[in-house]
């Protein structure tokens, strides 16, 4: 489970997150739409203290962590609860695929070598690239690159996996493959949180979308709801934009803001 909440973050004197708070349960797919510099990818950086909110609170499993008052312990704690995909892979060019997905649990879970061999080797045949295990990220097509990152994110078994735009790097021929590999992953009941721009993949993974703009949480809902009847026209207006045909019915314009 994760839950947030009063979460704020600035850059010097840019407010990105402004009191944003939500819950995401065990087992949920929770997909994070909304125009770019609206604060998702801040915001998943939060959630394992990439960056450092200035307020709120956030519990991840039974980790806790107040933000104006966070101890080392606790957000090193907070950090081993979840994975990141990022958009732009993030492999250690020096090491092979395999040696990508063992060095963190060799380094942080202790594993031995072989135990650790045999749950890398097992995530690379699950990803679809188990015949790559010896080759270094620089000889990979986009797509390979980002399912060995997938890979690493699932062998330390994490509470949740968070997903920033983990096809945004990627040539379009290759989109379609990780996406593929990010849903098998959901029919496992884990945890995850998806920063997305695919339209239709949010749409068909998600339990539920949460539509951000300008820092805050304008929108949240089951993907049918969102996409086909949503209830503010902030979210009616980005939806127009990737084509979508929206309801106007009930076309009155919401409150400024819809908190989780």
């Amino acid at each position: 489970m994760i839950r947030v909440s009063g979460l704020k973050k600035s850059f010097n004197n840019n407010e990105v997150l402004k009191d944003i708070s939500f819950k995401v349960d065990k087992g949920e797919t929770v997909a994070i739409i909304g125009p770019s510099g609206s604060g998702k990818s801040t915001l998943l950086r939060c959630l394992n203290y990439l960056e450092r909110p200035e307020a709120g609170s956030i519990e991840v499993g039974e980790v806790a962590i107040d933000a104006e008052k966070p101890k080392k312990a606790v957000v090193n704690q907070l950090r081993m609860q979840t994975s990141m995909v990022f958009q732009h892979y993030n492999l250690f060019k020096n090491k092979t695929v395999l040696e990508n997905i063992t060095y963190p649990l060799t380094a942080t879970k202790k594993y031995r070598r072989g135990e650790a061999e045999t749950v890398g080797q097992n995530l690379l045949e699950q990803v679809g690239i188990l015949d790559k295990q010896e080759a270094y990220p620089i000889s990979l097509s986009g797509g390979q690159q980002q399912r060995v990152g997938i890979a690493r994110a699932l062998a330390v078994d994490p509470h949740a996996i968070l997903f920033d735009e983990p096809t945004s790097s990627l040539d379009p021929e290759w989109v379609g493959e990780v996406l593929n590999v990010i849903s098998d992953i959901a029919q496992k009941d884990k945890t995850m949180l998806i920063v997305t721009h695919e339209m239709n993949f949010a749409r068909d993974i998600a339990d539920r979308v949460i539509f951000m703009a300008d820092g805050y949480i304008i929108e949240e809902g089951k993907p049918e709801d969102i996409f086909d009847n949503p209830q503010h026209e902030r979210t009616r207006r980005f939806l127009s934009k990737y084509g979508r045909q929206v309801s106007t019915e009930n076309n009155k314009e919401e409150p400024a803001l819809v908190m989780a």
